[in-house]
């Protein structure tokens, strides 16, 4: 019987979280329209190591004030930069053929940043990616570093240890997501989403997928706006 309470309680809340995605879909222009004439903060620059934060900018109808965008890191590089973001953002793309982490696709252009490897998935040429970090990395560094927004999941070996030592460093915005909840996190510093046990292996979500789930999880404009985050629908 509590089993069978327990699946019925996951079936409906996968239930909700479908028809609601669905509806924020097919209002998109509502919802677009009334985002962004709430949001005052039009000027941040987001940091994260895959496309949540290309989708943020998409929605607002805003540039890319950061060169995260159109891009991934796995867990042990991204931490690598971002325990010396200002130097890292110093140093000029190296272009390589073949990447070291052995699960990676080597079918779009790779770059080192020092010793830190980028992969540029949605980007057709080195010359492409090139032109493109460059022009909006010199536009990130032209903002505040007081309007910066850090960003972290649980995806291609990013660990519950990595998301702790994240909150640690000295950023001022900082948000982490994950399935799990991490002890010593409060639910305003990391964000634990709901797991779809239909997906196959249980993998976390892309960032893209990620995003049109967040506004069910804390309000993103709220963030923005104000840097304090708000949870909404789902808050533990």
């Amino acid at each position: 019987t509590i089993i069978f309470k327990y699946s019925l309680i996951s079936m409906l809340i996968r239930l909700e979280i479908f028809i609601k995605r669905k509806l924020r879909q097919a209002f998109s222009s509502y919802y677009i329209k009334r985002d962004i004439a709430k949001l005052r903060n039009i000027n941040f620059v987001l940091i994260s190591r895959n496309c949540w934060g290309g989708q943020a900018y998409q929605w607002l109808g805003l540039p890319y004030n950061t060169p995260f965008v159109g891009l991934f890191l796995f867990g042990p590089c991204y931490m690598k930069l971002l325990r010396d973001f200002d130097s890292y953002m110093q140093m000029e793309l190296e272009f390589i053929e073949i990447s070291k982490y052995v699960d990676a696709y080597n079918n779009h252009p790779i770059a080192l940043l020092g010793d830190v490897e980028i992969h540029f998935q949605h980007y057709g040429s080195i010359e492409e990616a090139r032109e493109k970090w460059n022009r909006r990395k010199q536009r990130m560094l032209e903002i505040s570093k007081e309007n910066y927004f850090f960003t972290i999941c649980d995806r291609r070996e990013v660990s519950s240890l990595d998301i702790k030592e994240f909150h640690k460093m000295n950023f001022k915005n900082k948000l982490s997501f994950s399935f799990d909840k991490i002890e010593g996190l409060t639910n305003r510093q990391h964000i634990k989403f709901i797991r779809d046990p239909s997906k196959k292996n249980g993998s976390p979500p892309n960032g893209k997928k990620r995003f049109k789930l967040s506004f069910l999880y804390f309000d993103l404009i709220h963030w923005l706006n104000e840097e304090i985050v708000i949870r909404t629908r789902f808050k533990d």
